[in-house]
């Protein structure tokens, strides 16, 4: 291959390139991101960037030293894919052909109809929208926070600390139910209890009040709840839309192979938006973890290299962490489908503890509360039952 386009310049993307040259891949290599920064880490951006304890600096994700010998097209939005002759359009009207395409754009913060244009209402999922939450947060007061899910209950917690009146709102009857499964998931979510910030459950939100500034938001039940600053952390959504019509199968996502590759030859996608086959579940499934992020790129970048000669081999079991109000949580496996959960070490009200989910008496999944030796230990006993 004389040229491959990496197109997504985050995590994802950057272990794309990293692995292209590791492989021994010498040619034409082009990173596209719609972002204008160079590649960031982000999971810092609901903590410690929001806490003003890190810099933007401290942010990049490139070494000092490295280089990648890329042409980095920096603040340009990729817009569609010619599959005939891999031509990738960008919004500024340039082209680039290339023999093979990884496709790493990620995903994007799902919004609430109706904000636009209403001061004081966020999502988070880039550097732009941390440095904009962190100027309101700076303004204190009262903050809600729209849905329990792990950046939403890091957001609060980190608004906690900074000092501002927090309410988290929670659509479905228990937070983190679905990663965690209802027990573990309202144990976690009872941290927010722990600490003062009150947590809404089983109740949807109606709207926003306020006419240039949010001022309130609005329950389903007809509650209304006084905000100074709102965050929308209700999911995200794959950025795929510009592959419509490309041929790339789209379902959920980019839809893969074990090994990334698409329906596209010479074209595999990595990160966020990547719809991959699992063979130990023996489905399809969005791995929006920065774990998989740094790892799995090197399999796709193997197939796309040996146009699909080399075995990807088992994908490691995901992997997330998340800290909230000075607790570690971490988390390995699949939750889905256990028919138990278990507590082995510790105790779930001290919030220190380690718990297995099993399904038909196999692991499937590990949770571990402050307890980062004894779950490190578990991971890796784990991760090599489940290969």
């Amino acid at each position: 291959m004389r040229t491959v386009a990496v197109v997504g310049a985050s995590l994802a993307g950057l272990s794309a390139a990293r692995s292209l040259r590791q492989r021994g891949y010498d040619g034409r290599l082009v990173v596209i991101g719609d972002e204008p920064h160079r590649p960031y880490d982000r999971p810092p951006l609901s903590k410690e960037f929001l806490a003003g304890t890190v810099s933007e600096a401290d942010l990049a994700l490139e070494r000092d030293d490295e280089d990648l010998r890329a042409e980095w097209l920096l603040g340009a939005r990729a817009t569609g894919l010619d599959r005939s002759t891999r031509t990738i359009g960008l919004a500024d009207g340039r082209e680039v052909r290339a023999d093979g395409v990884v496709v790493a754009t990620g995903a994007s913060a799902r919004t609430l109809p109706g904000t636009d244009g209403l001061a004081g209402v966020h999502a988070l999922r880039t550097l732009d929208d941390a440095r904009a939450l962190r100027a309101d947060l700076a303004r204190g007061g009262r903050l809600v926070v729209i849905g329990g899910g792990f950046v939403g209950a890091e957001v609060a917690s980190t608004a906690y600390a900074l000092g501002l009146d927090v309410t988290v709102v929670e659509a479905a009857p228990t937070p983190l139910a679905g990663p965690l499964g209802p027990a573990m998931g309202a144990v976690v979510s009872a941290l927010h209890a722990d600490h003062g910030v009150r947590l809404l459950c089983g109740v949807g939100v109606k709207g926003l009040g306020g006419e240039h500034r949010v001022e309130s938001v609005l329950l389903a039940d007809g509650r209304s709840v006084p905000a100074d600053t709102v965050v929308v952390g209700v999911g995200a959504r794959p950025c795929v839309d510009w592959l419509e019509g490309s041929g790339v199968t789209l379902d959920n996502g980019v839809k893969c192979g074990a090994d990334g590759r698409t329906s596209v030859a010479g074209v595999v996608a990595v990160g966020d938006c990547a719809n991959w086959y699992d063979p130990g579940t023996g489905g399809h499934r969005r791995v929006e973890h920065w774990t998989g992020a740094l790892e799995r790129p090197a399999a796709a970048v193997a197939a796309l290299l040996t146009h699909g000669a080399t075995e990807p081999g088992m994908p490691r079991p995901p992997y997330f962490w998340s800290d909230q109000y000075g607790v570690k949580i971490q988390f390995v496996g699949h939750a889905a489908g256990a028919d138990s959960v278990t507590v082995e070490e510790g105790s779930t009200d001290d919030r220190s503890f380690l718990a297995v989910y099993r399904r038909a008496g196999r692991p499937v999944a590990v949770l571990g509360m402050n307890q980062p030796r004894l779950f490190t230990r578990a991971r890796k006993q784990f991760g090599t039952a489940a290969s």
